[in-house]
């Protein structure tokens, strides 16, 4: 297995995430730093390390786990927070290691899904499978006329590149509801600054098939298992890439999530 997968499947982290903690230099197999994230390890192994705590992949007799959080303004969207600010995975109690599917910038709110099943995550997460991601996003400068709806719909140039054609409403003349399949870093934010209508407050009220619908702010419920089920159903077949081909530029940039 795979350096990466391993953590995945062992609860660190989503399987990019774990590239990235690999990159930095964190994970280690007997005692020696790796940063090949294709890196090969035995599935028994017992020597692996992140920041020096060692890593074990669960027993097969332990379930995947799906929780969908309302996420409050001012809560990350990570395991742990160096600053000492509130996580989303605080608003989960239980024993499980649990990690986000995705991140929300502190400031946004609404859905985010919280799981230990890093197959899933990186599903739900990598731009190739389509997962479309539904916002509800108040802007400055209104009201958004019909040439404003256009130009995010067929896409924005941005600095890392023109983003892929969206689907978006009119809700008011402040806000609108915005339909988008990539996650690059503040997305949704760059492009409605990008056509001159800053954010001035984003929710997400829906990931793939799972609505947020009334969930209280702050609180969370486990997903059942038609609901997970449909998670793993959701997003189009990733199309083969050409042996060689590089990396497309939204690929690259999903690593840093919005």
């Amino acid at each position: 297995m795979r350096l990466a997968k391993f953590l995945a499947h062992a609860g660190v982290a989503s399987r990019r995430h774990a590239e990235q903690l690999i990159a930095h230099g964190r994970v280690a197999i007997a005692g020696e730093i790796v940063r090949d994230p294709a890196r090969d390890v035995p599935d028994d192994a017992v020597d692996v390390t992140v920041d020096r705590s060692v890593v074990k992949l669960p027993s097969k007799a332990t379930a995947s786990v799906v929780y969908l959080v309302n996420k409050p303004a001012g809560v990350v969207s990570t395991a742990s927070d160096p600053g000492g600010r509130p996580t989303v995975v605080e608003l989960v109690r239980g024993s499980l290691r649990l990690y986000p599917v995705g991140r929300l910038d502190a400031d946004s709110t609404g859905l985010i899904l919280l799981t230990n099943d890093g197959d899933l995550a990186y599903r739900l997460t990598h731009p190739s499978y389509e997962v479309e991601k539904t916002y509800e996003v108040q802007i400055a400068h209104p009201p958004v006329r019909g040439q404003t709806l256009r130009e995010l719909s067929e896409g924005v140039e941005l600095e890392d590149g023109r983003t892929a054609p969206a689907r978006v409403r009119r809700l008011a003349p402040d806000r609108i509801e915005l339909k988008i399949h990539e996650g690059r870093k503040r997305q949704v934010k760059r492009m409605c600054e990008a056509v001159g209508h800053p954010v001035v407050a984003l929710e997400r009220v829906r990931f793939g098939p799972l609505r947020l619908g009334d969930l209280p702010s702050g609180a969370a419920r486990r997903l059942t298992a038609t609901e997970v089920s449909l998670l793993r159903k959701a997003g189009r077949r990733p199309r083969p890439r050409r042996a060689g081909a590089d990396a497309p530029a939204a690929t690259q940039a999903h690593a840093k999530r919005s």
